[in-house]
């Protein structure tokens, strides 16, 4: 296996919920972590491997609208849980050549649940991985109820989509 550094300018992350006057979207970058890959056969994807892991500072999930952002932020209690983080646990063949099906455990607010998602990976190049994928999850799992003020609701399911790009450690 190879270890690959997760690039926090290059890698982003998007977040989007609905909710009673509009639509909620969080971007951010700044993703941190480790990748460990088993370089691919012929022109398959590379195989991700344990110890893999990322995470991101809770204060960077913001939505550009102050009141969301204030709610969200209390809700989150940035304070006391700081980061979130995801680590892969198991990886076995997608759906679709290139793509992996990967098991992991997602901390957030304090609250480690297990999650699978399909991902697609790419070899950019000799020293840089590319690692996309997305799925949907409810925020009361993680024991944080939508938030929600006056007229303003937060539906609990949340489309999470992440991009990793990372470098070959030298």
């Amino acid at each position: 296996m190879a270890r690959f550094v997760i690039s926090p300018g290059r890698s982003e992350l998007w977040a989007e919920t609905r909710s009673s006057l509009h639509p909620v979207r969080i971007h951010t970058t700044g993703l941190e972590g480790i990748v460990e890959a088993e370089p691919a056969e012929g022109t398959g994807a590379p195989r991700l491997g344990t110890p893999t892991h990322v995470e991101v500072e809770t204060q960077r999930l913001r939505s550009g609208n102050a009141l969301v952002d204030g709610e969200l932020q209390r809700r989150l209690d940035s304070r006391k849980f700081p980061r979130v983080r995801g680590a892969l646990t198991a990886s076995a063949a997608g759906s679709s050549p290139g793509t992996w099906r990967l098991t992991g455990e997602l901390t957030l607010h304090g609250v480690t649940r297990t999650l699978e998602v399909e991902v697609t990976v790419r070899q950019l190049d000799p020293r840089t991985l590319e690692i996309e994928g997305g799925r949907a999850i409810d925020m009361r799992d993680f024991g944080l109820p939508p938030p929600s003020f006056l007229m303003f609701r937060m539906q609990p399911e949340v489309q999470v989509r992440a991009r990793l790009v990372a470098e070959r450690e030298r």
